[in-house]
């Protein structure tokens, strides 16, 4: 099973305010991803549309730890 297909259940065995926390944090670190300037996202090897795709994920779509 790839890391991506275990995060739900990982997710799983957190208690619910860690999970709700961590999704909250991603959320907000995708909305600063969006903000970043082409100069920052150069510096992270990121194009505009990766930076775009990454923030439109939804806040429950947590990347695998």
């Amino acid at each position: 099973m790839s890391p991506r297909a275990l995060a739900p259940v990982l997710s799983l065995a957190l208690p619910r305010r860690f999970v709700l926390a961590r999704m909250i944090a991603v959320w907000h670190q995708r909305r600063a991803l969006a903000r970043l300037d082409a100069d920052a996202l150069a510096d992270l090897g990121l194009s505009r549309g990766d930076a775009l795709r990454e923030a439109r994920r939804p806040f429950w779509d947590l990347p695998a730890q």
